[in-house]
């Protein structure tokens, strides 16, 4: 099932990491649970973190 196209507007952020971070976003993509793409997985977990710290008071959430 194609998912819907994203309501927000995105904004392309581009990082340089090692071979081994190259390797876990692989495993995570082929556990199926992270998107389909290395981006996908590094873009969940990013989100994930961020909710993480503002949950914990480390973060304030910012106004859409």
């Amino acid at each position: 099932m194609a998912r819907k196209p994203n309501d927000m507007e995105t904004a392309e952020l581009k990082i340089r990491t090692t071979p081994l971070v190259h390797q876990y976003l692989d495993s995570l993509v082929a556990s199926g649970l992270y998107g389909k793409t290395r981006p996908d997985a590094a873009e969940r977990l990013i989100t994930r973190s961020i909710e993480l710290l503002i949950q914990d008071g480390s973060l304030k959430r910012l106004k859409r």
